[in-house]
């Protein structure tokens, strides 16, 4: 009998970011800014950065990719798949930066987001592992809470 491996992984909170953000929205709305491309390249990257969809197929399996613009002119892109989408509760896909030719240039994560309702507000947690390094995590924080910022300016103008 062949033996069979098999492979577990365990989050350490040194790779591991969650944020909890609660939005004056209601779910159905910020579901919504999450999903269709128009609204999501309005909000998402830190602040003074422009983002371009370029791939967005909303289904399980589906591809997405993305060119940023920082305010500097630096290029970024990122590409990923879905892999969950449960309107308007949950969104699950990967994430991993690349370059211009769509090569990756960092590890590949898996990015969950969840959207509670509260009655007209709506509570979101982004749970984003296995990141490589501290320094990684730390990174993405800093960038998901500006472009989270950015989010909650766009969805009080709707």
């Amino acid at each position: 009998m062949a033996a069979r491996s098999n492979t577990a992984f365990i989050e350490s909170p040194d790779q591991v970011l969650i944020i909890e953000r609660v939005f004056d929205a209601p779910r159905e709305l910020l579901f919504k800014c999450w999903t269709e491309p128009e609204y999501f390249a309005r909000w998402i990257g830190p602040k003074g950065f422009s983002s371009t969809i370029l791939v967005w197929e909303l289904r399980r399996g589906g591809k997405y990719r993305i060119h940023k613009r920082g305010p500097a002119g630096q290029d970024h892109w990122q590409r990923g798949e879905f892999h969950e989408i449960v309107p308007p509760q949950r969104i699950v896909r990967t994430y991993c930066w690349t370059d211009a030719d769509d090569r990756p240039t960092r590890p590949e994560t898996l990015l969950t987001i969840t959207f509670e309702d509260l009655g007209g507000r709506t509570k979101l947690t982004l749970h984003q592992a296995i990141f490589e390094s501290i320094s990684a995590r730390d990174d993405h924080q800093r960038g998901w809470n500006s472009s989270l910022d950015q989010l909650a300016e766009y969805v009080a103008t709707l």
